[in-house]
């Protein structure tokens, strides 16, 4: 065996771990448990752990037997360096349940290190020592180790496939009855997709637990429904939950009907989940008895916390520590609950009085009273959902968890949302991508989304729909255009392209569902085959050709259901046509029975035509029923063919599905990083830097010196304090030159009353700088060699409080600045993400060339933003970078300022081992 570097006792106060150390993860069956840094506290519970091993495994842990820990390898255990020896410990409330360590090798070469790790053996099979080893590798890799070592008994067959499924490159030799295992602990491609794989599966069966429990506590129960223990429980009950339902009152024997109980303890059967509906003040001996009774969920129903104020938010976080130390996840608090329509659970843990009906829709919703609403909503619109979740004050499940649970979840086909801010930006676009894939995934943001620091509310809605877009979430602007979405996606095919045929019989309505279409960038087409009647010609357009594109088939107000059936199955055998919109508003009171089964007769004899059919039945006043169906105005589901108030919101609902589609058909790009960049030079100017915890500025030469790392480079200039000294930048640098005044005043002004440009000689540098110092008070100007001439744009990237690291792109002036022509993508950028942000702007079409311009070299645009990606992706104390202007030329992309502010990291990135949060 490698023999560990000779280390020096630490002191008997080791100085402190960082703090991202800390950790609540997830096991592989969906259980928390807390991991964290080892303390010279846990010597005698370390003591306690080892004795409760049982003998096979302490043999396949030391080789032999090994009873009990000696004082000397118990102080070595628990006093640590955090540095060259790491020992991190996962506990489940009180007691610690597995072990692991890495120490320093004396060895040449790349610093390397053995590891090891033991796990109890009753919490043997949860998948821990994977969670030790991800969690000891990020730690190595922070203390500039490179390579972990392991020795394992050839027998120790568990341990073998730990390693080996880890993703690592594993070596391995054999002396006798003992494998050497050797492998960089650098993050592959394979690493990063063991980590996520494993990640999505705990997570969800972490929500798979609590929507899916044995058995359900209602503690703070009531017999009547004036309160929120008492609406809970009778939903429970009426709802045929599968499971047992335990009432928790201490002042009765029963309520409604079931025996009571005085606390969570004297429940004598297990406890899966327990919703909670006592005060706030009440919560903290609730949680006592829960943790003390091994509850795997809750559902805090109860309002007080986060929403307060910061007493609140304190009292919250402690809630969510002690559940999660205790191994419960909880949703809420101030939750509306959650609900299952599987029969075989049937469970409806929530506030609702109306649930609606089994589906194929998962809902995602943080707030509780809009989603008692929304649930009544979707019920009358004969909307069916799978699962249900209102997350209230989302201080630990959250929306990335519940698309984790809907991706592998058979019985959800649509997942929507309704968001108010994300736990974890980068992580959620992550997710989103994958499940959108297959998933189609429609999420409507409050306007707390996008309550940020810019400006105006526009460009906050911009940066929401450009970041949804590019998850390919459909974003909607409300709930009634949730459910229009929803009630196309859950029961109609994709449309294959963006063709639709408008087919009624009023001329009005069509020509308005046609131009709603046209005006959501539809293409409106007539059939090609089947007997359709000839349309009237639109009032304006008499004289135009009948058989032109773009125009309704206008069957006239005396159709039949057997014209409508005729029409509808030409549309639907037409290799022209993608989608169909049907208007049905009848001249005189009729029954619409006969319509609807004539469209639903021509959608069955054309099973396999793979276009959705959308409807819009007008009710006149002898036709009282049809609002009924509806609901208030709403989408109503007939059979599987969905019908809207009007032809506008369902070309609308069209064309944002339609769009998804476009979306999904994209082949998956990847984040490509360029090859000259040089990650270290970076990470140590920036340490270098960083020394006021707090961040600050940088000098524009230390954003070049940055900048410089990553390929990205400033167009050269120096930095002059006198004439002379300006005359001799420019003869060092080469004519043309631009002055240029540097306070913040003058850099960006739109009049450019702060730079000279195209100076040919020193006696025009020597004015310009006498000219320039005079107007901006400063001695200090930058001398410049002039770029190629070309179209000005601006790259930014900056922190949202809501997305992450966003990057913005336009093209710059002071127009294009007040329309808010801005693209937004979150980071990091995939290659054609990076072409996309560059064509994404209104204006864009001035970078391909006009009369009077040449196109622009777009892909250096686009790889300028991927190098930007990267900075980014390795520099977390990045906090916000600009470039303003980027001349784009027929053959580069020349920056001509650069600014750029590090400090803290502010959010939570998706980076690193597995974390709760």
């Amino acid at each position: 065996m490698t023999e560990p570097t000779p280390v020096p006792d630490s002191p008997d106060t080791p100085a402190a771990p960082p703090q991202h150390w800390f950790a609540d993860v997830l096991a592989s069956d969906g259980g928390v448990v807390r991991l964290r840094p080892i303390t010279p506290d846990d010597a005698d519970r370390l003591q306690q752990f080892h004795a409760a091993l049982s003998d096979r495994t302490r043999y396949l842990r030391y080789f032999g037997p090994y009873p009990r820990i000696s004082p000397k390898d118990l102080y070595r255990s628990t006093h640590v360096d955090h540095h060259d020896r790491v020992g991190l410990v996962l506990e489940l409330g009180e007691a610690i349940i597995a072990v692991g360590r890495y120490e320093l090798l004396a060895r040449t070469g790349p610093r390397a290190a053995e590891v090891a790790f033991v796990v109890a053996d009753e919490h043997q099979g949860r998948g821990l020592g994977s969670i030790l080893l991800e969690h000891l590798a990020g730690a190595a890799a922070e203390n500039k180790i490179e390579t972990f070592v392991a020795e394992v008994l050839a027998e120790n067959t568990v341990m073998v496939t730990v390693f080996r499924d880890a993703g690592y490159q594993v070596e391995r030799s054999r002396d006798g009855s003992v494998l050497h295992l050797e492998f960089a602990i650098d993050p592959t491609e394979a690493l990063l997709s063991v980590r996520d794989s494993r990640e999505r599966a705990s997570e969800a069966r972490s929500v798979g637990n609590l929507l899916a429990p044995g058995s359900v506590a209602v503690i703070g129960a009531t017999p009547g429904t004036g309160r929120v223990g008492g609406v809970v429980l009778a939903n429970l009950l009426s709802g045929a939950f599968q499971g047992p339902v335990f009432p928790v009152n201490p002042n009765r024997k029963s309520v409604r009907g079931v025996r009571a109980y005085p606390t969570v303890r004297d429940i004598p059967d297990e406890v899966d989940l327990a919703v909670v509906a006592v005060p706030a003040a009440a919560i903290g001996s609730v949680l006592d008895d829960c943790m003390a009774k091994g509850v795997k969920g809750l559902v805090v129903l109860t309002a007080g916390f986060g929403e307060t104020g910061a007493d609140g938010v304190t009292a919250e976080r402690e809630l969510v520590a002690a559940a999660r130390g205790h191994g419960m996840r909880v949703v809420g608090p101030s939750a509306l609950g959650i609900a299952n329509t599987d029969p075989a659970v049937a469970l409806n843990a929530t506030l609702a009085s109306l649930l609606p009906g089994r589906g194929r829709i998962g809902f995602f919703c943080q707030s509780g009273p809009l989603g008692a609403a929304i649930l009544g909503e979707a019920a009358a619109r004969n909307l069916g959902l799978s699962t249900f979740v209102s997350a209230g004050n989302r201080a630990d499940v959250s929306g990335n968890d519940l698309l984790q649970y809907w991706d592998t979840d058979a019985a959800t086909e649509v997942v929507l949302l309704y968001l108010e801010s994300f736990g974890n930006p980068r992580k959620f676009s992550r997710i989103a991508r994958r499940v959108a894939r297959t998933k189609p995934i429609v999420a409507v943001s409050s306007g707390r989304l996008a309550a940020r620091a810019q400006p105006t509310g526009d460009m906050d809605r911009s940066i929401v729909r450009d970041l949804f877009a590019q998850a390919g979430i459909v974003q909607v602007d409300s709930i009634s255009e949730l459910f229009d979405c929803a009630a196309l996606l859950g029961y109609q095919p994709l449309p294959a392209g963006p063709r639709v045929a408008v087919i009624g019989n009023s001329a009005a309505l069509n020509w308005l569902a046609v131009d709603a279409a046209r005006g959501e960038g539809l293409e409106v087409r007539r059939p090609t085959s089947g007997a359709t009647r000839a349309r009237r010609p639109r009032p304006t357009e008499r004289g135009v050709d009948e058989q032109s594109v773009g125009e309704p088939v206008d069957l006239g107000p005396e159709a039949t259901p057997g014209a409508y059936l005729d029409a509808v199955v030409a549309a639907l055998r037409s290799d022209e046509i993608d989608a169909v919109i049907v208007v049905f508003a009848p001249p005189v009171p009729l029954p619409i029975a006969g319509f609807a089964d004539a469209i639903r007769e021509a959608a069955t004899a054309v099973p396999d035509s793979g276009k959705p059919i959308l409807t819009t039945f007008v009710a006149e006043q002898g036709i009282p029923n049809l609002l009924a169906m509806r609901g208030q105005g709403g989408v109503a589901v007939r059979g599987s063919i969905p019908s809207y108030p009007d032809p506008e919101r369902a070309a609308r609902a069209l064309a944002r599905v339609r769009r998804y589609a476009q979306w999904r058909t994209k082949p998956v790009s990847v984040v490509r990083r360029p090859n000259d960049i040089d990650t270290e030079r970076a990470r140590g100017l920036v340490a270098q830097w960083m020394a006021d915890p707090a961040g600050r500025r940088l000098t524009d030469q230390e954003t070049v010196d940055l900048l410089d790392c990553y390929g990205i480079h400033v167009v050269e200039y120096r930095e002059v304090h006198n004439a002379d000294e300006a005359v001799a930048a420019a003869a060092e640098l080469g004519y043309p030159v631009a002055a240029k005044a540097t306070g913040e005043l003058w850099r960006r002004r739109p009049d450019l009353s702060g730079v000279r440009l195209d100076l040919w000689r020193p006696e025009a540098v020597r004015q310009a700088y006498a000219h320039l110092a005079e107007l901006s008070g400063d001695p200090v100007l930058h001398i410049q060699k002039m770029a190629t001439p070309g179209v000005g744009c601006v790259l930014r990237v900056q922190d949202d409080p809501s997305f992450g690291s966003v990057i913005e792109f336009g093209l710059s002036g002071l127009i294009i600045e007040l329309l808010g022509d801005r693209a937004y993508r979150a980071l990091p950028l995939t290659e054609d993400e990076a072409t996309a942000l560059i064509d994404a702007p209104r204006a864009a079409p001035l970078l391909s060339g006009t009369p009077a311009s040449p196109r622009v070299d777009k892909a250096a645009l686009a790889e300028l933003a991927q190098r930007i990606s990267a900075l980014f992706d390795d520099i977390p104390e990045l906090r916000e970078l600009s470039f303003d202007p980027v001349l784009a030329s027929a053959a580069s992309a020349s920056i001509l300022y650069a600014r750029a502010r590090i400090g803290p990291e502010p959010s939570r990135f998706d980076a690193g081992p597995r974390r709760l949060g």
